[in-house]
C-alpha cells in the first residue's frame, strides 16, 4: 500500500558540506501514523550491509530485536551498544532502533547516538512538544524534517510549521495520509517499503532535495 504525500524541499546551501541525513519525524496537529511513517523512512534509508537508525521517542516498553535482521542492523546494534551499554537498542529488520523517554535529558543520549551511526542516516521520531527543545540541541543537526498532517483540518498549522523548518534549512516533507495498517505494522517490524512506494520518494526528497 502507498502513502500519498506532499512535498518540499530546500535546497542546499552553495558549498555547505554533505553530512549524513538526521530527518525529523513528527505530526502536525492530532494526525495519527507518524511512528510507522518514521520506521518506512527508516527502512527506505537502510542498506543490506548499512542499516539506519531510528530513534524514537516515547513513552512505554522499547522494542525488542527481531529474530530476522540484516547485517547492517546487527553490526549497529552492537556499536551502539558498546557505547550506550544503558540504552534501549534494537535490531529490527533493515534498521536499528534506539528508544529513548520524550524528555529534554534525554536529548543527550539522542546527541550521543548519532555519530555512532556514521555514514548510515538516522530518523528521530518525536512528539510535536519535543521539535524545538531538539532544534535548540547544538549537538543534533538535523537535515531534513517529515511532518504527518491532516490537511483538511490543520491546514493553517501544517502551513506554519514547514515555514518554520525551512527558514531552519531544512527539507520539508508532509505525508497527507497515515500508513495503511499492514503497511505500518511490516514497516515497525522492519520491512522495506515497495519498490515505487511514494515513502520511498518522500525519502529521496528529504534526502537529495
Amino acid at each position: 500500500m502507498t502513502l500519498p504525500v506532499r512535498l518540499s524541499h530546500l535546497t542546499r546551501s552553495k558549498g555547505a558540506p554533505e553530512r549524513s541525513p538526521v530527518v525529523l519525524v513528527t505530526r502536525a496537529g492530532g494526525a495519527e501514523g507518524s511512528r510507522p511513517a518514521a520506521a518506512a523512512l527508516a527502512c527506505a534509508a537502510s542498506e543490506p550491509d548499512r542499516a539506519a537508525l531510528l530513534i524514537d521517542l516515547r513513552e512505554g516498553k522499547a522494542a525488542r530485536s527481531t529474530l530476522v535482521a540484516t547485517a547492517g542492523a546487527r553490526v549497529l546494534e552492537d556499536r551502539l551498544a558498546a557505547h550506550l551499554p544503558d540504552a534501549a537498542i534494537a535490531s529490527r529488520g533493515c534498521f536499528c532502533q534506539l528508544t529513548v523517554p520524550p524528555e529534554r535529558k534525554a536529548l543527550g543520549t539522542v546527541a550521543a547516538a548519532l555519530p555512532l551511526a556514521r555514514e548510515s542516516a538516522a530518523i528521530v521520531h518525536l512528539p510535536p512538544r519535543m521539535l524545538r527543545p531538539l532544534l535548540a540541541e547544538p549537538l543534533i543537526r538535523p537535515t531534513a524534517a517529515v511532518l504527518r498532517a491532516d490537511l483538511d483540518e490543520d491546514r493553517a498549522l501544517t502551513a506554519l510549521a514547514v515555514r518554520d523548518l525551512r527558514d531552519l534549512g531544512l527539507r520539508v516533507a508532509v505525508l497527507k495520509r497515515p500508513p495503511g495498517r499492514l503497511a505500518g505494522r511490516a514497516a515497525l517490524l522492519g520491512a522495506l517499503p515497495e519498490p515505487g512506494s511514494v515513502i520511498r520518494r518522500a525519502w529521496t526528497v528529504v534526502n537529495h532535495g
